[in-house]
């Protein structure tokens, strides 16, 4: 098996991280920041090397207190690099505000458990795609890249057991509307390896893994060694979150997104170049920590501060 897996990372050289902090992190905060500390946030783990980064999403700030005022987070981050800078976008209200923000990217989102779609969203899967379907439209006239995001791809805090054909089933419609890339969500932070290798051998028969990103929650301590396994089918992008941000209002105790330290620090590990400064990264997350008056969750910050 070592063998193996050497091999298989000699021909993956390079990891793409998607770092969600800004959004997927913040917006599940008790903590409502400021624009300032929001955009000066983003403005760093820019400097860190991070290209691509979750800015906010324009969603009601009525349901989402966290991401209000998104679109003056996007007037205050310095955009004169290289970084792709993503929003998230609910339906056609949110898709015109994130126009006028000039956004690179947009994200959209679904889920692979019913309930979770209806709990999450007050919809079904089928009607988030009829949410989703103008958007792609808009997006494609106005030649904006769309990412696909689908929630509880290992487990659902409502029905418990995710299988995956209903995982497919979402994956595929995804791809079908026009995302260009699709990430799988262990949304309460459930899945173990075994799990993860099930999933990801379905997954890659029926699309290429170049165009799979993962998101591992830690509630278990599980990310890691799911973005291992992942990493050995293939998969080359990985979303996380500076100082491990964030947590699941449907899992008791959930810690939230993989630290995007951590994970970067594992992969320095195995040799796999990513281009972010780890050093950047720690000094980021005390940042983020003192500001929000807690220690950091990453095991990586902790130990090296």
């Amino acid at each position: 098996m070592g063998a193996r897996k050497d091999q298989s990372f000699k021909k993956q050289p390079e990891v793409r991280l998607v770092e969600v902090g800004p959004r997927d992190g913040l917006q599940n905060e008790q903590v409502n920041t400021s624009v300032e500390f929001r955009a000066e946030l983003i403005n760093r783990l820019s400097a860190c090397g991070l290209n691509t980064i979750e800015v906010g999403s324009f969603v009601s700030p009525k349901w989402v207190p966290q991401m209000r005022d998104t679109h003056e987070v996007f007037n205050l981050i310095d955009r004169s690099g290289s970084t792709t800078f993503v929003a998230l976008v609910p339906n056609m209200i949110g898709m015109s505000a994130a126009l006028k923000s000039s956004v690179d990217e947009i994200a959209v989102f679904t889920a692979a458990s019913e309930t979770f779609s209806q709990r999450n969203t007050n919809c079904s899967i089928h009607e988030s795609f009829h949410r989703i379907r103008p958007v792609m439209e808009l997006a494609k006239d106005q030649k904006i890249p769309v990412r696909g995001y689908v929630s509880c791809v290992l487990g659902c805090p409502y029905e418990g057991k995710v299988t995956v054909e209903q995982v497919l089933t979402v994956v595929e419609s995804l791809f079908g509307i026009g995302c260009y890339e699709v990430s799988l969500g262990d949304t309460i932070g459930v899945g173990t390896i075994t799990g993860t290798h099930r999933l990801m051998k379905a997954v890659s028969r029926i699309v290429s893994v170049d165009s799979v990103a993962v998101h591992f929650h830690d509630t278990y301590g599980q990310a890691l060694p799911n973005i291992l396994t992942a990493l050995e089918h293939g998969v080359t992008v990985i979303d996380s979150s500076i100082g491990g941000l964030g947590g699941c209002p449907y899992a008791k105790g959930a810690s939230g997104n993989v630290a995007t330290e951590d994970v970067i620090y594992m992969l320095a590990g195995m040799g796999i170049h990513t281009g972010i400064s780890l050093d950047a990264l720690v000094e980021t997350s005390i940042f983020v920590a003192d500001y929000l008056g807690k220690p950091p969750i990453s095991r990586v910050s902790a130990a090296l501060t």
